[in-house]
């Protein structure tokens, strides 16, 4: 029998034989407007599966992100330079300018400006702010300007590790980094990272190099008002920079002091007492400007020649580096050159250099006025013809040679070399009949020394030379008679080395500017080195000083220079031309080296053109003049040393007496053979000092015949009938006729 069903039921029946779909949506049964309407548990769920989602997200990241190493241009640091004390800055090598500090050396109103200004609750929060996020979020999606929503943890990140992002995914990554290093590092430790590699402008990274590009002070003598400042314009350095836009500036300013007595880092008469500090000029802070950029190239020349350090290591790695500059001593030098006359020419170069001859340590170099203009070093690149500085080579070859200091040898006025087929005379064409090798030094007669290296042979003359240090190579520099007066090209530095060998008692050093090098830890990494080489004997140095002594006494060609009480010992030196001028002089602790010398447009040697008072540009002028008033400075505070006793080496010697004759090939002398008085030229202006009247000479023998030299004055080696050699040095600044 069938059952029935009642028709209620079979409509029921219908309704649940309806396939349901499975997303409602628009919603059966609403109205026009609620059917387009989400239920709420749509809404709840949508909400809760997308927290879970990026809850899931944020653990997996959490989970699969690890700290990674600092960014390369993080650790980079600036190497620091410094003068002899350890203490002053000279100067700075950098890719990037920063030098970390510790802690410690951060001043406790630097730490709580930049608290107080960019993140109230760095003390409180876990490296993030949910708040500051949100509402930069919201800022984004508005169309806002960008901004990172970052704590001082996410700005640590941010610049030690990942470098600057905006986008979503990468902000995320940062927020979990931030999170991992709170955990990870203590408050301080991230303050302190965070100090060190925020940028400040001026190319300064990190409140070190901020504090040295604004201030010129180490970070640790910031004032409250200093560290204000610098809070201030993190945000925007380079656009709110005093130098740049003040206004701004002291806006800024005014904000973080505010911000800082709200949170009661200050007190209220501190906040008052705040006043906007005074910064330096941008433009001085190049390291390379001035006269200390020639130092700071000579310094990293020397750590990658010497001390095996590559370029990019002596500018990221932040070093400490000590050189051997005294800064008094360099500052007396820059002096001494600005001193010159104002009308000297703008290719009128003059270099210096200076060192402890006995251990080598470079004391000051003068390398030029401006390293950013010119980059070749006037003392340690530019080469001058020595011209009678050289006779020093010849000084000491002759005392190898065991020649008597007493002995004489022809010193005419002029003389003709039939092997160079050149004459060479006195300045002046002054006779002086024989002189000893002391007077031949003393008058720097010409004739007279080219006799001796005729006696002493040029070619040992050549090798002393090369024992004091000049190169094989070195132009000009070969074994002819009249090498003896300078033909050879050299520098100030070579020329300090050599003569400086006769300071130290005959020990040949190494100059060395470094001193010492130290990394971040302490750890010395390079030392010069002081150490030298015994190149001749202690006797031969005593005596070639005796003789350079000389050259200061009345009549002298340096005559007029004088450290007071303090013995010196050196030479004067002029080259045809003149093209080049020089004075080299010592006492036993400093030796020093000045030349002199005129660059044409296309960096060929020119005559020296006259300024100042001085007619002609001889090394007892203004080289002497410079070297005289940098040695004033550098010796002001050393005590007064005397140079050893020469007395029983001289007695030791057995004097030879020179007959009076014409002298036997290859030089004819074409003066009197007969001593002379110094007879000055009618065309030249007579000196204040003049030997003692002396009887009337016989009369001399007829002259040799002179012949017209070939040689080209341009390297030294005579100029027609004019000074061979570069070994004519001019009128002493009394009255003596050769320099």
């Amino acid at each position: 029998m069938t059952k029935r069903i009642a028709p209620e039921s079979e409509a029921m029946a219908g309704k649940k034989g309806v396939k349901k779909r499975r997303w409602n949506y628009p919603r059966a049964g609403k109205g026009r407007v609620q059917r387009w309407l989400p239920s709420w548990r749509v809404v709840v769920g949508t909400i809760l599966t997308g927290m879970a989602v990026g809850v899931g997200l944020f653990v997996g990241l959490y989970v699969t992100t690890a700290v990674p190493e600092p960014d390369d241009f993080a650790l980079a640091q600036s190497t620091t330079v410094y003068y002899s004390d350890g203490q002053t800055q000279l100067g700075r090598f950098e890719q990037v300018n920063r030098t970390t500090v510790k802690m410690k050396d951060i001043p406790k109103t630097m730490q709580n400006a930049v608290v107080a200004s960019e993140d109230r609750t760095f003390y409180e929060n876990n490296g993030v702010s949910p708040k500051a996020i949100l509402r930069a979020l919201i800022n984004n999606l508005r169309g806002g300007s960008t901004q990172g929503g970052s704590t001082l943890t996410q700005q640590y990140v941010e610049r030690y590790y990942t470098g600057t992002t905006k986008s979503i995914f990468g902000k995320a990554k940062e927020a979990i980094l931030a999170i991992k290093i709170d955990r990870s590092q203590t408050k301080e430790e991230i303050l302190e990272n965070y100090l060190n590699t925020i940028y400040f402008g001026r190319g300064a990274y990190g409140v070190e190099a901020a504090s040295q590009a604004y201030f010129g002070i180490p970070a640790s003598q910031m004032t409250l008002s200093q560290s204000a400042m610098l809070v201030g314009i993190i945000p925007a350095p380079s656009a709110w920079d005093p130098a740049k836009n003040p206004e701004r500036a002291k806006e800024r300013f005014n904000r973080v002091i505010k911000l800082m007595l709200e949170d009661e880092w200050i007190t209220a008469e501190e906040a008052k007492a705040a006043a906007f500090p005074a910064t330096l000029d941008p433009s001085t802070r190049n390291s390379f400007n001035g006269t200390n950029g020639y130092l700071l190239a000579e310094v990293r020349k020397e750590l990658i020649a010497k001390g095996g350090f590559k370029e990019d290591e002596i500018e990221t790695n932040g070093y400490k580096i000590v050189t051997t500059i005294n800064k008094d001593m360099q500052q007396g030098a820059v002096d001494a050159v600005a001193s010159l006359p104002k009308d000297r020419p703008v290719n009128n170069y003059v270099g210096l250099y200076s060192m402890d001859p006995n251990n080598g340590e470079v004391l000051a170099i003068y390398g030029g006025s401006d390293y950013m203009k010119r980059q070749r070093n006037t003392a340690t690149q530019d080469r001058a013809q020595a011209g009678s500085t050289f006779k020093y080579f010849g000084l000491l070859a002759a005392i190898e040679k065991k020649i008597p200091l007493t002995e004489t040898f022809a010193a005419p006025a002029k003389q003709w070399i039939p092997k160079l087929q050149i004459n060479i005379t006195n300045s002046g064409n002054v006779g002086y009949g024989y002189l000893d090798i002391i007077e031949a030094t003393k008058y720097s007669s010409n004739t007279a020394y080219v006799n001796i290296n005729e006696k002493v042979g040029p070619e040992n003359t050549l090798k002393m030379a090369h024992k004091l240090g000049l190169a094989e190579d070195t132009p000009g520099l070969d074994a002819n008679f009249a090498n003896v007066l300078g033909s050879a090209s050299v520098t100030a530095k070579e020329m300090a080395r050599a003569y400086g060998v006769s300071a130290s008692g005959g020990k040949l050093v190494d100059p060395h500017v470094v001193r010492q090098v130290t990394n971040n830890k302490g750890e010395v990494l390079y030392r010069g080195i002081t150490d030298g080489t015994q190149v001749i004997t202690t006797d031969q140095a005593t005596l070639a000083t005796y003789a350079l002594e000389s050259v200061f006494s009345p009549a002298g060609t340096a005559e007029d220079v004088s450290l007071g009480k303090r013995p010196i010992a050196g030479k004067t030196g002029t080259s045809t031309g003149p093209v080049s001028a020089w004075f080299v002089g010592y006492t036993p602790q400093v030796v020093t080296a000045v030349n002199m010398f005129q660059s044409g447009a296309n960096g060929q040697e020119e005559v020296l053109t006259p300024f100042g008072r001085v007619k002609t540009v001889f090394g007892s002028t203004y080289p002497a003049q410079v070297w005289e008033d940098y040695m004033k400075v550098a010796t002001d505070s050393m005590e007064i040393q005397d140079f050893p006793d020469a007395t029983k080496l001289l007695k030791s010697q057995r004097p030879k007496v020179k007959k009076e004759k014409t002298p036997t090939t290859p030089t004819t002398p074409t003066d009197p053979s007969q001593p002379t008085v110094p007879t000055v030229d009618p065309n030249q202006q007579p000196g204040n000092n003049t030997p003692a009247p002396v009887p009337a000479p016989t009369p001399a023998p007829a002259p040799a015949p002179s012949q017209p030299g070939n040689g080209t004055g341009g390297n030294g080696a005579g100029n027609g009938n004019n000074n061979g050699a570069g070994g004519n040095n001019g009128q002493g600044k009394n009255g003596n006729p050769n320099g």
